[in-house]
């Protein structure tokens, strides 16, 4: 039995979201964040020595790293499921994707996120912050232009694990001046599998 470590708020929703899709039974246990602090409960150091979630456990191994969560689930259970042929180009670019929305594209956010923090200590750094927070969702709406999902009509898991990086830019006002990634983003949240997970895993402020 695959078993989810789900923090209230964090990443672990698209777990969630990606399980539901693959249609396959887990274990759900529950981690609320501080109220205060916003940060996990120590509970989960005993879980993982990071103490972050999203973390699964399967099959006596435990994985965190919503990615490499994403594609370990994707191709140990998946059957051939939400990702394109491993053979074919359009699996390269699905990797791509993968990568992309931890390794580059979620940086500036989280810089916007904490330097929001700091009041007027942090404006010096808001421009270049800006710009890369631009570039990156620049890049992504060009990537959308004429496309349903990521990969074209084809809904893959690069869609869940990307879903994160517009649910952040339209909680900082960003995403209606990106009208592809606008239109994925509720296109996203339409499906089925993911309004299932919502009822799951519970509150989620980026549901919308």
């Amino acid at each position: 039995m695959i078993t989810v470590h789900h923090l209230n708020d964090s990443r672990s929703q698209r777990i969630l979201w990606l399980l539901e899709e693959l249609g396959l039974p887990y274990e759900l246990k529950r981690y609320q964040r501080d109220s205060k602090t916003r940060l996990a409960p120590p509970e989960l150091k005993s879980v993982h020595p990071l103490g972050k979630s999203p973390v699964i456990s399967d099959n006596g191994r435990t994985l965190n790293e919503s990615g490499a969560i994403v594609d370990y689930l994707i191709r140990r259970h998946g059957k051939g499921r939400l990702q394109p042929d491993p053979k074919t180009a359009a699996y390269d670019e699905y990797v791509q994707w993968l990568h992309y929305a931890e390794g580059s594209a979620m940086l500036p956010l989280l810089l916007h996120l904490y330097v929001q923090r700091l009041g007027e200590a942090g404006a010096p750094l808001r421009p270049r912050i800006d710009s890369e927070i631009a570039n990156h969702l620049g890049y992504l709406d060009g990537a959308l232009k004429g496309r349903q999902y990521l990969l074209g009509d084809e809904f893959t898991g690069a869609d869940i694990q990307m879903s994160f990086v517009g649910e952040l830019a339209e909680m900082f006002g960003k995403r209606a001046a990106h009208p592809h990634l606008d239109a994925w983003t509720k296109r996203l949240h339409q499906r089925p599998a993911y309004q299932w997970a919502l009822e799951k895993g519970g509150a989620y402020a980026l549901a919308r």
